[in-house]
C-alpha cells in the first residue's frame, strides 16, 4: 500500500483476491484475525440463514488464509497474473 503525497488517495497493490459466498457462512468469524492484510470485516446485514458475513475490502493480496480456516469453505482464491492497483480514498479502503 503506497498513499501518494499531499493527496487523499491510496495506491493498493494486490496479487489476487478472493471470493465469498455469503449465502452458506455461518458468521463464525475465523476468518478476519486470520486475514493478514486485514481486509476483511464482518458485515451488519444478514444472511437467510440469519448470521453475518465476511466483506472484502480493498487490499486483498490472495494469501487463501481465509480459505484455511473457513470451517464452511465459503472462499474462492484467485490469483492475478499481473498486480492490480486499485486506488481509494482513505476511509473507504475499510
Amino acid at each position: 500500500m503506497s498513499e501518494t503525497p499531499g493527496s487523499a488517495v491510496v495506491e493498493i497493490k494486490s496479487r489476487g483476491t478472493v471470493t465469498i459466498d455469503t449465502a452458506h457462512c455461518k458468521g463464525c468469524d475465523l476468518c478476519i484475525p486470520a486475514c493478514p492484510p486485514r481486509v476483511l470485516t464482518m458485515s451488519t446485514a444478514v444472511n437467510h440463514m440469519g448470521y453475518r458475513y465476511p466483506e472484502l475490502h480493498a487490499g486483498c493480496t490472495g494469501c487463501g488464509a481465509c480459505l484455511y480456516v473457513c470451517p464452511d469453505f465459503v472462499f474462492e482464491v484467485y490469483r492475478f497474473e499481473q498486480p492490480v492497483i486499485t486506488t481509494v480514498t482513505p476511509g473507504s479502503a475499510r
